[in-house]
């Protein structure tokens, strides 16, 4: 009798240790354990996520007066005029990945030279077109835009100050592509070089808070100074996109040759305009290339 009940209370324990063993996994896989998934990012429409969006100040296409953030500053009220003259550097040798291997070619050296005639012709004036004050030459820090640089000075005055190169100004992704394009695949260069492509644009666009211009050379004007900044198609599409505030975005709808001059105006009220986009007026069609295709057709 004895042993019957410690036979029933064994089976006993038996049974509800396998039932807890049984149990114990069911209530590992509920529900309640599960991970919990990280929220899905919100898209803008259906081209990117909204963070990898400019974010303007003021809704387009409304004109935010303080983009520089010199709005209050009355020397600004009657400063001086500020140029930009932007230069995509000339043709150069795609075939290798480093860049100091990426030489401009026979073209691209020709490039930049007929483009340093125009920028010397602009500089001495044409009839009722009256001399520009270039004043200083700017540079990205890459070798076809270095190259092209010291061609195009030297057909300028030596006065001219040759500012160092700047690798705020090298190429790379400055923002999203609106349409989308996925073959692409910019989102590693975009994370990488688009803050840094957005310093530059902060560096050097803005509006002059000097009333005589500071600048000391024969050719000097008390109220208009020029710039010229030469770079890379990607960073000069995306300055004329940020300069006009439309969105930057809508960069990759623009095409800019080599050598091919857009200028930008940056008047004392903070207005800003375009009187060229992608000129190649001085190259004539024989010299002009897109990167490694002529003409307009691929």
């Amino acid at each position: 009798m004895f042993a019957r009940k410690i036979l029933s209370q064994h089976r006993y324990l038996v049974a509800a240790t396998a039932t807890a063993f049984i149990a114990i996994p069911q209530r590992w896989n509920s529900t309640s354990c599960k991970k919990a998934e990280e929220p899905k990012e919100e898209m803008f429409f259906e081209y990117c996520p909204k963070s990898q969006m400019h974010k303007p100040k003021r809704q387009y296409p409304a004109w935010d007066s303080d983009w520089d953030g010199k709005e209050k500053d009355k020397a600004a009220l009657n400063a001086v005029t500020k140029h930009y003259i932007l230069i995509r550097h000339g043709q150069y040798d795609e075939t290798f990945e480093e860049d100091e291997k990426r030489n401009l070619t026979e073209l691209g050296r020709r490039q930049a030279h007929l483009t340093g005639l125009r920028l010397a012709e602009m500089m001495r004036g044409i009839d009722k077109f009256k001399a520009m004050p270039i004043a200083t030459i700017r540079v990205s820090n890459m070798t076809r835009a270095k190259e092209t640089a010291e061609i195009i000075a030297a057909h300028l005055p030596d006065y001219i100050e040759r500012a160092d190169p700047d690798p705020l100004l090298n190429e790379g992704i400055p923002a999203q592509i609106i349409p989308f394009r996925s073959e692409l695949r910019i989102e590693e260069d975009l994370a990488k070089n688009g803050a840094r492509i957005e310093r530059a644009f902060g560096k050097y666009f803005h509006r002059s808070t000097d009333e005589v211009s500071t600048k000391d050379h024969p050719s000097r004007h008390d109220k208009h100074e020029v710039e010229i900044i030469v770079c890379h198609g990607n960073i000069i599409r995306f300055f004329f996109c940020r300069a006009l505030q439309l969105p930057p975005e809508a960069w990759l709808r623009m095409s800019t040759f080599n050598c091919s001059l857009t200028y930008l105006m940056v008047k004392p009220s903070g207005t800003v305009s375009c009187r060229m986009m992608g000129d190649i007026g001085h190259l004539g069609y024989g010299n002009s290339t897109f990167s490694m295709d002529h003409g307009f057709v691929p």
